[in-house]
Order: C-alpha cells, then sequence, then structure tokens
C-alpha cells in the first residue's frame, strides 16, 4: 500500500516555528509531525510513502535520514509549488499500479483508525473517499455535503455561507478515477480545482477519532495540551 504525504507548503501560520523548518518537522510533544505520521503508516501496513518538499527541503532531508525503519522513503522536491492536486497528477505515475492510496495532508494530527476506513472505501466503488470531521469555523475548510448513505452531494471549499459544519479532514483515500479529475493547469489544488468535480463520485467517512488540523498556532498549542498519543490510536499494535 502506497500513500503521499503532503508537505511542501510554507507553513506561514506557523511561524516563527517554520522559520526554520518546514511544517512537517514541527514537533508534537517532542515528537516531529512527520515521524508520528510515518509510525501511523507503519501501523496501517503502508509500507511506502511519497513525501513532496520545498520550504527547509534540506532540514527534512536530514531529518528523515535519522528516522528508523517504517515506510520506504521516496522524496521529492518541488522548485515550483505544484499544488496538492498537482503533486499527485505530476507522480502518478508512482502508482500506476495501485488500485487505491492514500493522501495525507502532514499538518493533520489523528488517531484514526486507517484499516476501518479502507474497509469501508472498498466496501464500495467511489473515485475517493474522503475523512470528514465536524467543525466550529467551517468558513475556513472545504465544507461537504452527504446523504444518509454516505455519497458526497456536494462540497465548497472555504464557502462564504456555509451549508453545513461537516469539513474534508485531509484524509483521503483516492483511485485513478480522481487523478484523471485533475486539470492540467499548475498549481492545482484539491479542495478548489477536484473534489468539487468528484461531486457523485466521492463517499464520505465521518471521523469520531482525535483529529485537529495544526496549522494555525493556536491548534498547534492546543495540540500540546490535548493530543493523546498514538498509544489511544483504535488498532494501535494489531
Amino acid at each position: 500500500m502506497k500513500a503521499f504525504i503532503l508537505a511542501a507548503g510554507h507553513g506561514t501560520r506557523l511561524k516563527p516555528l517554520t522559520d526554520i523548518i518546514p511544517k512537517c518537522l514541527v514537533p508534537i510533544r517532542g515528537i516531529p509531525m512527520l515521524q508520528i505520521w510515518l509510525e501511523i503508516c507503519s501501523r496501517a501496513g503502508i509500507d511506502e510513502v511519497f513525501l513532496n518538499l520545498h520550504a527547509h527541503a534540506e532540514v527534512a532531508r536530514a531529518a528523515v535520514r535519522q528516522f528508523q525503519g517504517g515506510p520506504r522513503l521516496v522524496l521529492s522536491e518541488e522548485p515550483t509549488l505544484l499544488g496538492s492536486a498537482g503533486t499527485l497528477r505530476k507522480n502518478r505515475d508512482w502508482v500506476a499500479e495501485e488500485k487505491q492510496f492514500w493522501v495525507f495532508y502532514s499538518d493533520v494530527l489523528t488517531t484514526l483508525d486507517l484499516e476501518k476506513m479502507m474497509e469501508f472505501h472498498r466496501s464500495g466503488s467511489a473515485a475517493a473517499t474522503i475523512g470528514v470531521c465536524r467543525v466550529a469555523d467551517p468558513w475556513r475548510c472545504g465544507i461537504v455535503e452527504f446523504d444518509e448513505r454516505n455519497k458526497v452531494l456536494g462540497f465548497t471549499e472555504k464557502p462564504k455561507n456555509p451549508k453545513g459544519n461537516w469539513a474534508f479532514s485531509g484524509v483521503m483515500i483516492a483511485t485513478p478515477e480522481l487523478l484523471d479529475a485533475i486539470p492540467e493547469e499548475m498549481p492545482c489544488d484539491l479542495g478548489f480545482h477536484v473534489l468539487p468535480r468528484l461531486i457523485g463520485r466521492m463517499c464520505a467517512y465521518p471521523i469520531s477519532e482525535y483529529l485537529l488540523d495544526i496549522g494555525t498556532m493556536k491548534n498547534y498549542q492546543e495540540a500540546q495540551d490535548q493530543w493523546p498519543g498514538l498509544a489511544a490510536q483504535i488498532g494501535a499494535g494489531r
């Protein structure tokens, strides 16, 4: 099983932390976010991870050399940011033989049971299954509307007048059908340019476990106090 961990953003909302390190290395209780993600991947049977880099790429390269065990890493530096969807499109050959693969936003902290989410995805035939969670600030997020069968009926990125508070979590299972929906223009964003094209062909997976986007200093500080650790992950150690 393969996974993209999208980590190339500047992390401007996490300054001054990201003045000297990439956002994927900001520590949660002393452990870099990327190390947490690699442990999550390892527990879920993900054996290959594609990590895109941009800001402080050399720092990230040095850091991953210190990580022991875990999935095999493929590092790709983007001199010019491609956007979340652009990275997938440019590197689609890496997942050419995969029926499905994971996409993770590196600034998401979670105890989500990936195996259960994959079981849910495989029970259907969706072009993508997107993890969703309730948020207090829906105007800052990609808002998802879905029916009682979890079929996605609407997706709006950062709406001025949100129709609900179920937001895309930054965790997704994708397929070649999603890759085919990515426009050629670069940079290209999943939330603005791709997921709205797949309305009616995606499923939503409500997340009940701990999940927090640490992309702001407020949430980052909250994570230091509330993160339960990977020992709390459902299925941990299986």
